[in-house]
């Protein structure tokens, strides 16, 4: 799992014209949660994490309150023009232009996590507490969800829609994070200054899990 380290990309060059991207809204959320329901369909997590009786329904509703109502709620979703491709940060407390999760968002998560992730809902929940022991110390954004329509995937969308947080990151001087369970994904986080902090495996012990964080760029 070692090797040539990749090419950081900049993603704020002015001459490279790129899709249009924005905040999400609260009319996205049907479509945000289509969006990553269809290209995290087959994943390794989703396998893991959800039970197989009625999997992507579950997976749809989890993507609806955890990626669309709380993104919206909290203004740190961004998608692109025609919501093929979504990225959902938590951001640090109190960061400028965002909002706290709402109440009954929080609720809703609270209420509904149980049910989506039925059995498997003490090792999810024990895994995200290992996870969360490696982020950084410091205010930082985290990387929630992150996904592509497969019709719409080598366009440069994933790195689209990640650029707002990671270019606010660079001028803000906060480091990102996320975690990942393949490390097709840790390479390809690689390729945006994302670096292993730590290589874990599930409560459970049945899936290899990295944590990556990125320390902000230099300013040029």
């Amino acid at each position: 799992m070692t090797g040539r380290r990749p090419t950081i990309q900049r993603i704020d060059d002015p001459d490279e014209e790129g899709p249009d991207v924005r905040l999400a809204e609260t009319r996205d959320v049907p479509r945000i949660a289509a969006t990553l329901t269809v290209a995290l369909a087959d994943s390794r997590w989703t396998r893991w994490a959800l039970p197989d009786d009625g999997r992507m329904q579950r997976l749809t509703r989890l993507h609806e309150l955890d990626a669309g109502h709380r993104g919206v709620a909290t203004r740190s979703a961004w998608v692109t023009e025609d919501v093929d491709a979504v990225a959902v940060w938590e951001p640090p407390r109190d960061a400028d232009g965002t909002a706290a999760l709402p109440a009954d968002v929080q609720a809703a998560l609270a209420n509904e996590l149980p049910y989506l992730s039925a059995h498997r809902i003490s090792v999810v929940r024990d895994t995200a507490e290992l996870l969360a022991a490696h982020r950084p110390d410091e205010p930082h954004w985290s990387l929630l969800h992150l996904g592509v329509r497969p019709s719409s995937r080598r366009r440069g969308l994933a790195a689209a829609v990640l650029a707002p947080a990671l270019l606010r990151c660079d001028a803000e001087q906060t480091p990102a994070t996320t975690a990942v369970f393949s490390w097709a994904n840790v390479r390809f986080l690689r390729g945006f200054g994302f670096e292993v902090a730590a290589e874990l495996r599930t409560a459970d012990d049945e899936l290899p899990v990295w944590v990556v964080v990125r320390q902000p760029l230099p300013a040029r």
